[in-house]
């Protein structure tokens, strides 16, 4: 798989064997807005659907209480512009987001790149649909706390070996997979067998958690979504000089919203279609913040082959 690099240089870093390209383009479709009512008579709609809900949910990369009060906007247009029901669900970890989808118990998921790949492997027909526009082209920090005296580079930052390090969920593309995997192509070892201190896990929190355990000093080196640090520095969470980033991993694909195959049966055929071209359209703010994003572009599962690739690799997936 051929991954891009930081910044705007060109490709680079080549997996060994022969591996799909991570998809970096995706073509935004020509849409009504989230204003507009106009509904497709000919769609399916709410044809037989009485009771049923389309239930979203979404991987906990942040703290799960604050997911609530962000999903409810998107509910609502959904309710609005496909005239059906729908609710947001929490779940308790990635894990959970995961075995829910494979269970038919959600139906639309803001998954990251990894738990993506795991849902639509083990439930034929779901689709990739939607993806932020920064999604194609996505990357990991590694920050330091500001007593190891690191600073930003563009080499891999080989000092860190030797201090304690952690990762955000086990199952986070921008906070484990992905820093795994870079490790490995700048080590030739795994983690495990690079670092002289045992690897730390976040079990709570997210991305989030990762940032405020280096900021507080209470592990040395971390890695995370660029897009929550960058965030929790713009509101104020924690200050960049106590948590400086000191290496940029090249861009990988990630987040996206992926579809139940159930939702044609709940929904009518061609429902999941309708679905997207709404998602797409929306230019809501306060829908998009809910994916911390400032628009959505269409998403097919092609795209995150690599990172399929990438979790065999690494041995997170078979």
């Amino acid at each position: 798989m051929k991954l891009l690099k930081s910044g705007d240089r060109s490709i680079s870093q080549t997996m060994k064997g022969c591996l799909g390209s991570v998809a970096i383009a995706a073509t935004a479709f020509t849409l009504s807005s989230c204003g507009d009512k106009k509904k497709e008579a000919d769609a399916g709609g709410d044809k037989g659907s009485a009771g049923k809900s389309l239930v979203i949910t979404a991987i906990p990369d942040e703290k799960v209480s604050d997911q609530d009060e962000k999903f409810k906007a998107l509910q609502e247009y959904l309710k609005t512009e496909l005239e059906i029901d729908a609710e947001f669900s929490i779940s308790a970890d990635y894990s959970a987001a995961v075995e829910r989808f494979k269970n038919g118990e959600v139906h639309l998921v803001w998954f990251g790149g990894l738990t993506g790949v795991q849902a639509r492997k083990a439930v034929p027909g779901s689709r990739a649909i939607a993806q932020g526009d920064v999604d194609p082209k996505y990357k990991s920090y590694f920050i330091a706390h500001k007593s190891t005296g690191l600073t930003k580079s563009d080499e891999f930052p080989a000092a860190i070996k030797d201090m304690t390090f952690t990762f955000g969920s086990k199952s986070s593309t921008s906070g484990r997979l992905m820093p795994t995997y870079f490790i490995m192509q700048e080590t030739s070892v795994t983690p495990d067998e690079f670092f002289t201190n045992p690897v730390q896990f976040q079990a709570t929190g997210g991305h989030d958690a990762t940032a405020r355990a280096v900021a507080g000093g209470s592990v040395q080196v971390g890695a995370l979504s660029y897009k929550k640090y960058d965030s929790m520095i713009a509101d104020g969470e924690i200050k960049a000089e106590d948590a400086p980033i000191i290496w940029e991993t090249p861009y990988y694909a990630d987040y996206n919203l992926t579809g139940h195959p159930a939702l044609e049966e709940m929904f009518g055929e061609g429902f999941i279609d309708k679905l997207q071209k709404v998602l797409v359209g929306c230019t809501d703010k306060d829908v998009l913040k809910a994916f911390n994003r400032d628009n959505l572009i269409s998403a097919k599962n092609e795209e995150f082959e690599g990172i399929y690739e990438v979790a065999k690799e690494v041995g997170l997936m078979r």
